[in-house]
């Protein structure tokens, strides 16, 4: 079929045709090729929670992490586990809010477009000294990805819809007197404990594992061990810094760029003006001749000042002796600004300037002249902004002949590299996710694993991985997802089968202590052989930085100790040790009743309300989660 097509597009009609086509696809970017693919990440009642929303909230919750935890979070991060379950929490917070948003639709809650006006106009975000500034407005929307206002309002309709609802479900709740009280008790309650903790290591030398257990482990627990789909790219890039190395600025064009901008590298003059206005009520020649009586008397030696707080209309100014402060060419009222630059000496005063606002007298007090950087201070960096400007101009000239020839030659990218003077290169083998460099662009990534790459073995479309950067990749080799051999994994499965009789083990034991302990027997001995014994501690709290937080949880879920039983349990730390925890005194302290935790109750409860009502919506609801959640860099 390419066949045909090259041999029927060789006419100058059919090149004219296909030349606007090219265009088009590179101005406005080809369809995707893969739009049978379903590549959203839960479909919730029938309406999918697309990848891009995915990639915008896992984004911004990753931002939220990494402001919140510093340095810390990097090490977070480089935990596949940790960040597969932080992947999916994000997708559960998409269907819960999808959940209520559908839920407000069939309560038919709304908006009206006059209140959404009123927030938009009232949001302090938008004002500049507490009046709504539109520049502000939109240029503030346009940096939040909203380049269109009416996206902006019906993302805010849509906001302002979700908290309607669940204002009205959270606002409900409130806290009773003995509430309070039963928590602050809760809060100040300290309890004496004993703990003794068994490792686990101590087990596993004496653990024997079959080749029987790690093939069945194997073989009942393959999705364990899949390798993931990868691929490997032919790639080209057309890069604006490349382009730049190339550009041949001269010293006339450096010139030319300083004197026709001249502007952008000085100070401009700079006047400061008094002025005294003398407006028009009904008679203009009373007004006027006025104005010709004040400058009578300054021409006489009156003072200026005295006369502008005497007469001046603008009483701003005029109690200031009608300074209107520093002023640039252009700032005023034409005709004003024309007299008040003419003015040759401090201390010239005009003659009657007749403006739309009434009668004048303008006199120069004070002169900043203009001041302009010499060519020779900025001739390196203009060199550099014209290399610049002349290669983004290029870069997108580039980028069509790239687009043009690797849709006219999709076999291959040799046409297209040699157009855009660049070299065809291979990337590693490439994943899903957790890529590097050009490719942890997610754009970048789909292109890769497209259809249209993959299956039809063509170029792929142009992609702008940023203003500044384009590639285009073609298929090199592709590696399905399979399962790693028994061979390569058989360590990891003997190790995790290790950790596991070990741990039943441990189990085994710490349970026999506890059932003797809480018989009344003295299991000191028997901690002494398996290497630890008993550690106490007094007082201690509820969020007790000095205890595990395993230890401190078990200890204040135990019930308070009677006479003649024990109060103990068990439970795991985070190294995987177990821990036997006995609680020896509880001791209630006074409740210290506040503000604070009267509304720590009420936002408990709250919570506890909204959870239990998204619960409920997910009873009814259709909800489809896909396994495999993509990563964002």
């Amino acid at each position: 079929m390419l066949e045909n097509i090259r041999e029927s597009s060789q006419g100058m009609a059919a090149k004219i045709i296909l030349g606007l086509v090219i265009l088009t696809f590179a101005l406005a970017g080809i369809g995707s090729y893969t739009n049978s693919t379903d590549t959203s990440v839960a479909d919730v009642n029938g309406e999918k929670i697309s990848l891009q929303d995915f990639n915008k909230a896992y984004q911004a919750q990753r931002n939220n992490m990494q402001q919140q935890y510093g340095e810390m979070f990097e090490t977070l991060a480089a935990d596949q586990t940790y960040m597969a379950n932080f992947r999916n929490g994000v997708v559960d917070s998409l269907i819960n809010q999808r959940l209520v948003d559908q839920n407000s639709a069939n309560l038919a809650i709304r908006v009206s477009d006059d209140r959404i006006k009123k927030t938009i106009l009232t949001m302090p975000e938008f004002q500049v000294d507490g009046v709504f500034d539109n520049n502000r407005y939109l240029a503030l929307i346009n940096q939040a990805g909203f380049y269109q206002s009416s996206d902006f309002r019906d993302y805010l309709r849509l906001e302002m819809s979700r908290r309607q609802l669940t204002q009205a479900l959270v606002l409900s709740e409130f806290s009773l007197p003995y509430q309070s009280t039963m928590i602050a008790e809760l809060q100040n309650q300290t309890r004496d404990i004993r703990f003794a903790s068994i490792g686990l290591e101590q087990f596993k030398s004496s653990v024997e594992i079959t080749d029987e257990e790690i093939n069945n482990f194997y073989q009942e627990n393959q999705e364990r061990f899949l390798n993931q789909e990868k691929v490997k790219v032919n790639y080209i890039t057309l890069n604006v810094e490349d382009i730049a190395k190339n550009i041949v600025v001269s010293d006339d064009d450096v010139k030319a760029f300083y004197e026709e901008n001249i502007n952008d590298f000085g100070d401009e003059e700079q006047r400061r003006i008094s002025h005294i206005l003398i407006e028009v009520d009904e008679d203009e020649d009373a007004a006027k001749a006025q104005a010709e009586s004040i400058l009578a008397q300054i021409n006489a030696g009156g003072d200026f000042a005295e006369l502008a707080k005497q007469y001046s209309s603008d009483t701003f100014s005029g109690e200031n002796g009608g300074d209107l402060d520093w002023l640039e060419r252009g700032s005023m009222d034409e005709v004003f600004d024309e007299q008040a630059f003419a003015l040759a000496e401090i201390g010239d005063v005009s003659n009657v300037v007749q403006t739309e606002y009434g009668f004048h007298l303008i006199k120069l007090t004070d002169l900043k002249p203009a001041v302009v950087q010499p060519l020779t201070e900025v001739f390196d960096d203009l060199k550099i902004r014209i290399s610049k400007q002349k290669a983004q101009e290029e870069f997108y000239v580039l980028q069509q002949e790239m687009a043009r020839l690797s849709f006219e030659f999709p076999d291959s990218l040799d046409d297209a590299a040699e157009a855009v003077n660049t070299q065809v290169k291979t990337s590693e083998w490439l994943s899903r996710n957790n890529n590097t460099g050009v490719f942890s662009n997610v754009r970048a990534i789909d292109a890769a694993f497209s259809d249209l790459v993959l299956n039809e073995q063509l170029n792929s479309d142009v992609i702008e991985v940023s203003d500044s950067l384009a590639i285009v990749v073609r298929l090199n080799e592709y590696q399905a997802a399979n399962v790693k051999p028994l061979a390569e994994v058989t360590e990891a499965i003997k190790y995790n089968l290790v950790a596991e009789k070990a741990k039943t083990e441990a189990q085994n034991v710490m349970d026999e202590l506890l059932v003797e302990m809480q018989s009344g027997a003295d299991i000191t001995a028997k901690l002494v052989e398996y290497g630890t014994a008993f550690e106490t501690k007094a007082d201690v709290v509820r969020y007790s930085p000095e205890v595990a937080p395993a230890i401190v949880e078990k200890a204040f879920t135990l019930p308070h100790p009677v006479e003649g039983t024990v109060s103990a349990g068990l439970s795991d730390l985070a190294n995987g040790d177990f821990v036997l925890v006995e609680v020896q005194a509880v001791k209630n302290m006074e409740a210290k009743l506040s503000s604070d935790i009267e509304n720590q109750q009420v936002n408990q409860l709250a919570q506890s309300a909204y959870l239990a009502y998204v619960e409920s919506l997910k009873e009814d609801a259709s909800i489809t989660k896909n396994t495999l959640v993509p990563s964002v860099n």
